[in-house]
């Protein structure tokens, strides 16, 4: 195992990272944080003498995406913050990604330059325009070599297609169009269209009093491009289609788990709320997380989860703190592996959790300075309840909840995770060397 991380003692709030995401192959991995800034990490090439070293990930390119702006009609700061990033497969030799902060979304370029042309008829060297009655001779540009540069360039800026914040966008399969949710709408974007979207979700009613639940994910089908889904804060999924109308506010299924009446309390609601919804790889299952739980669903039926992992059912008698100290409300992702075998979420005190759907196994690793040396093997870990306590466990009141892992990333196709861990990020891969 090995891992990437940024030394920096203080962490600055600028600096914590907000999102992860691989690209299609795997060889690029993008981390939007919350000064607005776009970090692109590289994979390293094989090399002949050492074949098995291969998969370290460089910075590759570095670039501002979102400034903070105001909103002068409802004097409203919005944040630079980025909440999340999409990569679009790749048609050519440049990559293109999706970054999006609460209002605007924007379409990056990144491509490398490694010659720059010389030899202008109508300037000289240093760019200045010369003077039209010295020019005597018509020279041919040539291109000559010059170091590797990065570029990261806006092709396009989708902006005012949301009153609400953005929570997610997803690139659709075919690849033409994208779209962007926010609490109460989704909008439907073509990528070359920037002046205008479809709504194809509101559920805002015509009394905003009589709000009861709020969008809080969306996420296009791996390959059927008409078929979306949309989590909501009262923890139901709707699996919805386009082709039935061209506003979706009628889902074609619905899948919700009803409440074991026994663990009813205050915070039944707010726990429910799901933070994040993905579609596995072959499409045939959803994954959805709430505050405790992962769920696994099948397409195929509505009426209640193929499969439920326990992510942290030691802090159900913790709930009033944690709602005291606001973590109630944070919003963990969960990531599918590559062939959708095993499934990872975040938790707190730096730990992520690792359920196999064939074994059954679950595993918790600790993401953290202390215990991750370059090609250190992580250790498992484990927290007890009460009672006498092991040598090797942690108790669960000596949890840090300031430290919690919220945005995780797969590889496409390997054994490599990338984690977040507030200003750290951390790239572990299997054991091969």
């Amino acid at each position: 195992m090995h891992l990437f991380d940024e030394d920096k003692e203080k962490c600055v709030k600028a600096d914590i990272i907000s999102t992860v995401e691989f690209n299609s192959t795997g060889e690029l991995l993008a981390t939007g944080d919350k000064g607005g800034r776009v970090v692109v990490f590289q994979r390293e090439q094989e090399s002949k003498s050492q074949p098995h070293r291969r998969g370290e990930y460089n910075v590759y390119s570095t670039f501002q995406s979102h400034e903070p702006e105001f909103d002068y009609l409802k004097s409203l700061e919005i944040e630079e913050k980025i909440n999340k990033i999409r990569w679009l497969p790749q048609q050519n030799a440049a990559y293109f990604l999706l970054s999006t902060n609460d209002k605007t979304v924007k379409l990056w370029k990144i491509s490398e330059r490694d010659k720059r042309p010389e030899g202008y008829n109508l300037k000289d060297e240093d760019g200045r325009m010369r003077d039209p009655a010295t020019i005597t001779t018509l020279r041919v540009p040539v291109l000559r070599p010059m170091d590797l540069m990065v570029e990261a360039t806006p092709r396009r800026i989708f902006s005012n297609g949301h009153t609400y914040h953005i929570n997610s966008i997803s690139v659709n399969s075919d690849y033409e169009t994208y779209m962007s949710t926010d609490d109460l709408r989704i909008n439907l974007w073509n990528l070359e269209i920037t002046n205008r979207s479809f709504n194809i979700v509101d559920i805002k009613p015509a009394n905003m009093e009589e709000l009861t639940e709020v969008i809080t994910a969306a996420e296009f089908h791996p390959n059927q491009c008409n078929t979306f889904v949309y989590s909501s804060s009262k923890g139901s999924i709707r699996l919805c289609d386009m082709r039935a109308a061209a506003l979706c506010d009628n889902h074609s299924k619905f899948f919700e788990e009803p409440e074991d009446p026994n663990n009813r309390s205050f915070f039944s609601e707010i726990i429910s709320s799901i933070s994040d919804v993905k579609f596995s790889h072959s499409g045939r299952y959803l994954m959805t997380r709430d505050y405790l739980t992962v769920r696994v669903w099948d397409v195929n039926m509505e009426c209640k989860p193929l499969e439920t992992y326990q992510v942290h059912d030691y802090l159900r008698g913790k709930l009033c703190s944690l709602y005291e100290n606001d973590c109630i409300f944070d919003k963990f992702e969960c990531v599918w592996n590559g062939s959708d075998s095993v499934i990872m979420t975040g938790s707190y005190n730096n730990f992520f959790r690792m359920f196999d759907r064939n074994t059954k196994r679950d595993v918790t690793l600790e993401a953290s300075r202390e215990n991750s040396k370059p090609r250190a093997i992580l250790k498992p870990r484990k927290v007890c309840v009460g009672g006498k306590r092991r040598k090797d466990e942690i108790s669960v009141d000596s949890l840090d909840f300031s430290k919690k892992i919220l945005h995780t990333a797969w590889h496409p196709s390997e054994n490599i995770i990338a984690v977040a861990a507030t200003n750290n990020l951390y790239i572990f891969q299997d054991k091969v060397n």
